[in-house]
């Protein structure tokens, strides 16, 4: 599947989230992150994501695609190089 995951998260915890998620996603811009990731991938990500954050102080988005083939993207201004491209 493909997804595309955004955060919200409090500065003190914001290094380690991004962290977390580059370990699984492609990061496409300060909060946003990208890619082709398995079920089970994300249900880690979700686990490593869900023990760091404070539920009253963040978020957390993450939209499922069955598969990028019908998904498009367009990006206007500088954007992080990535290596994985809808």
């Amino acid at each position: 599947m493909f997804v595309i995951l955004s955060y919200d998260i409090n500065a003190k915890r914001v290094g380690k989230a991004k962290k977390i998620c580059r370990k699984y996603l492609n990061h496409v811009q300060k909060s946003v992150f990208d890619g082709a990731i398995t079920e089970g991938q994300l249900k880690r990500l979700k686990n490593e994501l869900q023990q760091l954050i404070v539920p009253e102080e963040d978020a957390v988005c993450i939209y499922h695609l069955d598969s990028s083939k019908y998904a498009s993207k367009e990006q206007i201004g500088t954007v992080l190089k990535s290596t994985n491209i809808i």
